[in-house]
């Protein structure tokens, strides 16, 4: 267990595909603002000397063969050992002298996120396209799981130890931004988000992400994630739909029925009959599911509460100081 006055230990791990042109500032950036901290790239399967160029920069260099964030992820929350993880993307398009202020808040109101929403002026930096993507996938994720965040797909995020050591991280790609938040809100874990600069990427670094194809496929992990952590609620939206069509279906035939006794539309009958039965089918499987996700959340609830929370006595001399010149320099 944690002892009060003892520094925390801090990790900045970075994701990295094809990030030569930029990891170097990345790890030069964050060892300035936070010296004591362990700097940790993931290479994942980069083919342009990533790895190389975060070495020769002084940061400890890991190879994920599984391509994908999400399996970046997965490997930096077993691989490293901290009290708290700063998950920074390796295009230099993030702040890093945010970093101390991420970690005072995470720090001092005991917090298990703390996500870096993007704030930028430079339309090449956020462009519109993604600023749209990512308002309506927040928007949705909001209207299934309640509170959530104003950028939900952020790249630059602070998590206590707790939060990495009980995530269980079943994405395997960009969607991972999404499992991440959805996780903290199925947990009502204590979470914040503060606004930081966004800026554009150095010439000679482009941007890995599809705007629809990983759209859609964050899409879909939204969906999924409303099953699995919903699915009393999902698969009863299932079944109103089904007695909503098997309804619209059955009036006129009722009505044909009234007015002369006869049902001559037995394969509407039969239709009508198919869908109630298999929407009471899809309300039972949600009942059943609900209880085993019920028992799976307790589960995950104890491990989480098995690990200390984050403490402000945690704060370090080098962190205030490193807020103290990020406050000169506005």
């Amino acid at each position: 267990m944690l002892q009060q006055n003892v520094s925390p230990r801090i990790a900045v791990v970075v994701p990295c595909y094809n990030e030569a042109s930029t990891i170097a500032k990345v790890v030069a950036d964050f060892h300035a603002v936070l010296p004591e901290a362990d700097i940790v790239a993931f290479d994942n399967n980069s083919s342009d000397g990533t790895a190389d160029a975060a070495t020769r920069a002084g940061a400890r260099v890991i190879a994920v063969p599984l391509q994908g964030k999400g399996n970046v992820v997965r490997r930096m929350f077993a691989d490293v050992d901290a009290d708290v993880y700063v998950m920074v993307d390796g295009d230099a398009t993030y702040d890093a002298s945010a970093a101390p202020m991420l970690i005072e808040r995470l720090l001092k109101d005991g917090l298990d996120m703390v996500v870096g929403s993007r704030l930028s002026d430079e339309q090449l930096a956020y462009r519109l396209g993604h600023r749209f993507g990512n308002v309506m996938l927040t928007q949705c994720a909001a209207t299934i799981f309640g509170r959530t965040f104003k950028d939900m797909l952020s790249g630059y995020r602070v998590f206590s130890r707790r939060y990495a050591k009980t995530f269980p991280a079943h994405s395997a790609g960009f969607e991972i931004e999404t499992e991440l938040a959805v996780h903290a809100l199925g947990m009502r874990m204590p979470v914040a988000e503060i606004e930081t600069r966004y800026y554009s990427r150095p010439e000679g670094s482009s941007s890995k992400l599809n705007t629809y194809r990983d759209g859609f496929r964050i899409l879909m992990t939204i969906l999924k994630l409303f099953k699995s952590e919903k699915p009393l609620l999902f698969f009863s939206c299932a079944f109103a739909i089904c007695m909503a069509l098997a309804i619209g279906f059955a009036i006129p035939v009722f009505e044909t029925f009234v007015e002369t006794g006869l049902v001559p539309r037995i394969p509407t009958v039969i239709l009508c009959s198919g869908l109630t039965l298999f929407g009471a089918i899809l309300l039972v499987c949600g009942i059943v599911l609900d209880t085993v996700t019920r028992g799976r959340n307790e589960t995950k609830r104890l491990a989480y509460l098995s690990i200390p929370a984050p403490s402000a006595a945690m704060a370090t001399p080098a962190l205030a100081d490193a807020l103290l010149v990020r406050d000169g320099q506005r």
